[in-house]
């Protein structure tokens, strides 16, 4: 095992067990429930939007590894982002499952799930939050 991917198993476990956004919250928030049938993850996200903003986002769920620490990792790196800038990130990441070679300047740890890719079953877990993201940011308009 390289020094990356031990790197990159590190990043991905840290999200797991210390995730980010993690909860619920009170007002109202655009949300998207979803799950991957295949192995059993769901997540519940919320989206707190203020015009063309995300102003903060949260999720609950369950699932393995990699579904969890995707979501943490999706929700720290759309915060405060524009709805646009957004859905850049999200097709940047799906990029990034297809095998392609993508860097996130502002987000890195994104980076972390690039071996995903080589696991086509676990690309569904690697990208269920974002299709939550997608699925509430055109609730939205």
């Amino acid at each position: 095992m390289t020094q990356l991917d031990d790197l990159y198993r590190r990043v991905i476990m840290d999200h797991y067990k210390n995730p980010r956004n993690r909860g619920k919250f009170d007002e109202d928030t655009v949300t998207v429930d979803l799950n991957n049938p295949t192995c059993g993850d769901r997540i519940s996200l919320q989206l707190k939007l203020a015009g063309e903003v995300v102003e903060d986002a949260r999720f609950t769920g369950e699932g393995c590894s990699i579904s969890m620490s995707s979501a943490s990792m999706m929700t720290e790196a759309v915060k405060g982002k524009k709805l646009d800038e957004a859905l850049d990130i999200a097709d940047r990441f799906s990029s990034l499952m297809k095998g392609e070679e993508v860097t996130f300047d502002d987000y890195e740890d994104l980076e972390a799930l690039s071996g995903v890719n080589k696991f086509p079953a676990r690309i569904k877990c690697a990208t269920l939050a974002w299709n939550a993201l997608r699925k509430g940011i055109d609730h939205n308009d």
